[in-house]
This record gives structure tokens, C-alpha cells and sequence, in this order.
């Protein structure tokens, strides 16, 4: 019996739509359980998915913008893999219907909410990765962004913070900021996140509140970049 049989018609029709059968059906499901629902929720399948996602998209604009330089790259990256753009993928995929979640989150929308589909949509790539290796989940980032328009105009877009934070210390030849959730906050369908944004050269840490970590992040690297900006 195939290992993914296991699984409801509706994670299978999913699997058809990633095209990838999983050998480990339970990283699908893991993949689509919010904390709300289960302890064995999908934040640290998300928490890899996300820098899976990153490195696929680096390669696929290091291939298509080959004129751009690097920290033009960086801003058409940040423009694809924002929550807006993460968060329409996961509903053409189908994720909404698939989330697992608690009560409350539920009631409260938590199927519509697009931290928590972009969240997911991580996670499902992430999950991918650890059920085939990389190949595989580049290969579904790749064919997840085939519809989506790449252009170097995208570079001209307004920088985020952690964008413009990675910019600043990439041109001084210093390391990437590390992020760490360091507290949540609220019940579960009502939580914020704060987060840690550490410069490991100054020995400096900034903190940032969100209503979701990918927020959290934006505000700490935006605290960040207004220490840093004073060094100037």
C-alpha cells in the first residue's frame, strides 16, 4: 500500500497539485496544523520552508535577471516572497479548505487570514524538502512561480525593512541579521509574536512586535535599521 493512501481525497487531490506523493504523509499534515489546533503544529516545517523558498527563488532570479547586481536581486526576492504574493499562491493551491485549526482561530476567520496561508504555503515547501530533498521542492517553487510576473522592474518597489537592513550590512561585508521568536503573546488565534533581531558584529539585539512572526520580524529589523542607520 502506498504511504500517502493514508491520507484524505482532499490531501491527495493536494499531493496531484504539488506533484509529489509523499513518503511521509504525516510532514503534509503537519505542514497544514496551525498552533491553535495541535502542539504538533507546522512552525518549525515553515520556519525550514522559508529559507527553502529563499534559496529557490535566488536561483531561479540568478538565472532569469542576470543583469541585475546583488542587492537588486535581493529587492525583486523580498517583492516575491512577501505575504501578499505567498498568500495568493496558497489559495490558488487550494490551502484555505485544507488548514487545520483551532475553534477559536477558525471562528475568527483564520482560513481567510493571509499570515497564516502564507505561513502555510512555507511550510508545504518545507515539508516537501524534508520528505525528497531540495530538488524536488525547487522544482515545486519553480512551478509555483511560473505564473507569476518576474521582471527587474520589480527592484524599483519600495524597500521593507529587512530588505533594506540586508542591503545595508551586505555593502559593509557584514553578516545577515539572525531572527528569533523570543515570545508570543495572546491565545492562539489572537497572537502576537516578538521578535529578536540580533547583529552578531555590534553584539546588538532589537525587538519587534507583529500580529504574526513574519511581522514581528519587519518591526525588529525595522528597530535594527534605525540603531544601525545612527553608525552612519
Amino acid at each position: 500500500m502506498r504511504a500517502s493512501a493514508s491520507l484524505s481525497p482532499d490531501l491527495q487531490s493536494l499531493q496531484k497539485r504539488l506533484e509529489h506523493e509523499f513518503s511521509n504523509p504525516r510532514l503534509l499534515q503537519q505542514a497544514l496544523t496551525h498552533r491553535s489546533f495541535s502542539a504538533d503544529h507546522n512552525e518549525r516545517v515553515e520556519f525550514l520552508g522559508d529559507s527553502v523558498l529563499n534559496l529557490a527563488v535566488a536561483g531561479l532570479l540568478y538565472e532569469r535577471l542576470s543583469e541585475l547586481p546583488e542587492g537588486d536581486l535581493s529587492r525583486v526576492r523580498a517583492n516575491l516572497v512577501k505575504q501578499d504574493t505567498l498568500h495568493q499562491l496558497a489559495v490558488q493551491l487550494g490551502l484555505p479548505a485544507l488548514l487545520r485549526l483551532g475553534e477559536g482561530e477558525a471562528k475568527s476567520g483564520g482560513q481567510k487570514r493571509p499570515s497564516i496561508l502564507a505561513d502555510a504555503l512555507e511550510a508545504v515547501i518545507g515539508a516537501v524538502y524534508l520528505d525528497a530533498g531540495f530538488a524536488k521542492a525547487d522544482q515545486l517553487v519553480r512551478r509555483l512561480f511560473s505564473a507569476v510576473e518576474i521582471n527587474p522592474s520589480m527592484q524599483a518597489i519600495g524597500k521593507d525593512p529587512k530588505t533594506e537592513l540586508q542591503e545595508w550590512l551586505q555593502g559593509r561585508k557584514m553578516n545577515l541579521p539572525i531572527y528569533r521568536v523570543v515570545g508570543t503573546l495572546g491565545a492562539a488565534h489572537k497572537q502576537t509574536f516578538d521578535v529578536e533581531c540580533e547583529i552578531s558584529e555590534y553584539g546588538r539585539a532589537e525587538r519587534g512586535i507583529g500580529g504574526s512572526r513574519r511581522a514581528g520580524e519587519q518591526a525588529a529589523a525595522a528597530a535594527m535599521l534605525a540603531y544601525v542607520k545612527t553608525l552612519d
